[in-house]
């Protein structure tokens, strides 16, 4: 099954000819890159966003993958933080940080020749709630992933078959989905989240979340690393970092880690029309 995905995977960018590719440095646009360089070569583009959502070293991972697949790379800054749709952190806040995103790269691709902007969403994505699909299927922009019905599991499974280092790297989305919907976003806020995640994977920690929540830092660890944590960490010296950072309180979820955890306040009617 998967070996037939990834035919019918190069024979879609095979029929492009030229795709510029939204590429975060993610596994899923990793692996749309590695992809789409394999079949086009010098015609196939990706280009990573650069904002005060993106972590650094997110940015420096996305260079480093970028340049062993051989792809050509190039980096563009975007201004959703200009926004107040944006920073205002409303339910639909990604809608407006993917028409920045796809507003910038769209005009990109036109005047370089390029016929698709091709993105890594899944086809687990379509089954969350990510407003920024639409944003994107606006634009015109093509998600064949998706399109293929390839899941997360089949994106690491490929990338793993395809040689990609990275396939089990953790999913590491923008900074602003730390914050809850209704907190306004700003420049401040992004950074002492930021450096309360590096802080922390500084300590060998990988799949984790800081959330924030006006002057309170909430760490989020997979469960099953929370008793280990709590034994092992210095807490006095990280509770004086994290304050360092700009925090007041530091609080542990002691439910852990899980993906998409601050939509759980949507009412049914919005996660059940998805985007």
């Amino acid at each position: 099954m998967l070996t037939k995905k990834l035919k019918e995977l190069k024979k879609i960018f095979s029929e492009m000819e030229k795709a510029l590719i939204a590429y975060s440095g993610g596994i899923d646009s990793t692996l749309v890159a590695k992809v789409a360089y394999d079949v086009l070569g010098n015609k196939a583009l990706a280009i990573t966003a650069i904002s005060p959502s993106l972590l650094p070293e997110d940015l420096e991972d996305a260079r480093i993958q970028a340049a062993v697949i051989g792809i050509s790379h190039e980096e563009v800054e975007t201004n959703e933080m200009k926004n107040p749709n944006y920073t205002s952190n409303p339910i639909n806040r990604c809608y407006f940080c993917k028409s920045e995103l796809h507003d910038t790269l769209k005009p990109l691709a036109l005047k370089q020749g390029y016929s698709y902007v091709v993105d890594g969403v899944n086809a687990d994505d379509l089954r969350d709630y990510r407003p920024g699909i639409q944003a994107a299927k606006e634009r015109g922009a093509r998600s064949p992933l998706a399109e293929l019905g390839i899941s997360k599991f089949e994106v690491r499974q490929l990338a793993k078959e395809l040689g990609l280092p990275w396939w089990d790297k953790p999913a590491q989305p923008c900074l602003s989905s730390r914050f809850p919907y209704g907190e306004e976003i700003t420049f401040e806020k992004l950074q002492r989240v930021g450096r309360g995640e590096r802080y922390l994977r500084d300590l060998g920690l990988k799949n984790l979340r800081v959330r924030s929540e006006k002057d309170t830092a909430r760490i989020e660890l997979p469960p099953e690393q929370i008793k280990e944590f709590v034994l092992t960490i210095n807490l006095p010296q990280l509770v004086e970092r994290f304050k360092e950072f700009g925090f007041i309180y530091v609080t542990l979820d002691l439910e852990g880690y899980r993906s998409g955890k601050l939509n759980q306040v949507l009412s049914p009617e919005v996660l059940g029309g998805k985007v």
